[in-house]
């Protein structure tokens, strides 16, 4: 999957989580951004690439 997208899907992931106010709905969406974190960094090992900074729920 394209980096790009990865991040966009993340920022979206945190974004829902912080506007519900269900925390089932909560839970959901921070375990898709940590899901979508993980992604993230292993695509950016497999790139040779380092991350800037520590991404949220990884």
């Amino acid at each position: 999957m394209d980096l790009n997208r990865l991040l966009f899907d993340h920022q979206i992931a945190l974004m829902r989580a912080a506007a519900t106010r269900c925390t089932d709905a909560l839970a959901a969406h921070l375990n898709d951004a940590a899901d979508h974190a993980g992604r993230i960094v292993a695509l950016r090992d497999r790139m040779g690439a380092t991350a800037p900074m520590p991404l949220p729920c990884s």
